[in-house]
């Protein structure tokens, strides 16, 4: 399973808030350079993040990005899940598209589909909590004052 970059950045995004001292609002571009990743990706990914819940965004000269939930209520995979167009690991998992002779035998799908659960329901025991246990390390590579 390969996750798109999108996935990537939304994590990375809900990380870096989290990280930040409770109060702190952040910005795009501080976020951006803190990754070193496209300020116009991560306009994006706030933008679908702020659609979704998972962040609150404020306008105006003193705007910024805060999250909108507890990190303890913020699941990886319901995260996943919402971040990610597809979950096509192989052509016959695309059903409208699927032009593989052998689907109607193959018992690789099966196969493939158990695994593709399994990795979802590994993401779904952690929260962004989870992830960011370790505040003060995330913090310091992140040139943040921790909470």
């Amino acid at each position: 399973m390969h996750l798109t970059h999108y996935t990537d950045y939304s994590l990375r995004v809900l990380m870096y808030v989290t990280v930040k001292p409770e109060g702190e609002l952040s910005q795009i571009k501080e976020i951006s350079e803190a990754y070193h990743i496209s300020k116009n990706h991560l306009m994006k990914v706030v933008y679908q993040l702020g659609k979704l819940g998972y962040i609150e965004t404020l306008r105006g000269r003193n705007g910024g990005i805060r999250l909108n939930q507890a990190p303890e209520d913020i699941n990886i995979g319901t995260l996943v899940r919402h971040t990610e167009d597809n979950f096509h690991i192989v052509e016959c998992f695309d059903q409208e598209n699927n032009q593989c002779p052998i689907t109607p035998a193959c018992q690789l799908q099966f196969v493939l589909g158990d695994a593709l659960k399994a990795y979802m329901n590994v993401l779904d025991q952690y929260t962004l909590a989870d992830i960011t246990k370790n505040k003060q390390a995330l913090a310091g590579l992140l040139q943040l004052q921790p909470e």
